[in-house]
């Protein structure tokens, strides 16, 4: 049996995983369905996989943060506690994360191993070029976008899909959070 394999991202409308300027975290437009919903999300069985420079800054974050910040939500704890497998070349295996390894090597041959031997869902939070190389690859059976109602054209950072392959996209499910953020699971499909 195969492991289902989730590609879990946050945008904004205009496609960016990430804005600098004065945005806070979720672009500031967080609430309480959001944060359930996030927690519900998490709390099956399911193994994480993480890119290196996405493990580096969930990692950094956390060392910097305080117990009332919003890095501290319920569900990044929960996510955190998680097994995780840290995709990379460069880093050594002792991390600081709970339940993490190290798999070296090429993303697409470990993740294609890893839905092969994995007894549970995966899911990817971030890790953006790694998810568009597993997504040209076939191995992402679900991308899950959760858009944030901002434009941030001036200071957005990190194009989540840029210099992807060309996917169809299956709409799978949608619900709206909080009035106001749409969160919506597609099944990509390589467009021939």
């Amino acid at each position: 049996m195969t492991a289902t394999y989730a590609f879990d991202v946050f945008s904004s409308i205009d496609g960016f995983g990430a804005a600098g300027g004065d945005w806070t975290g979720y672009w500031g437009k967080q609430g309480p369905e959001l944060l359930d919903h996030r927690l519900a999300l998490y709390g099956g069985r399911q193994r994480m996989v993480f890119g290196a420079n996405t493990y580096r800054a969930f990692a950094q974050m956390l060392a910097s943060s305080t117990e009332e910040s919003d890095v501290r939500d319920p569900w990044v704890t929960r996510m955190v506690n998680l097994p995780a497998t840290v995709v990379s070349t460069t880093l050594e295996e002792r991390l600081d994360w709970p339940d993490a390894t190290v798999a070296s090597g090429d993303a697409v041959e470990v993740v294609a191993r890893l839905k092969e031997e994995s007894e549970v869902p995966l899911r990817s939070h971030g890790s953006l070029s790694m998810n568009r190389a597993l997504m040209a690859a076939g191995l992402v059976d679900r991308v899950q976008v959760t858009f944030f109602p901002v434009i941030t054209g001036r200071s957005g950072l990190d194009r989540i899909f840029e210099g992807a392959a060309d996917f169809d996209l299956e709409l799978v499910e949608s619900r709206t959070l909080d009035g106001r953020i749409q969160e919506l699971v597609y099944r990509p499909i390589v467009h021939a």
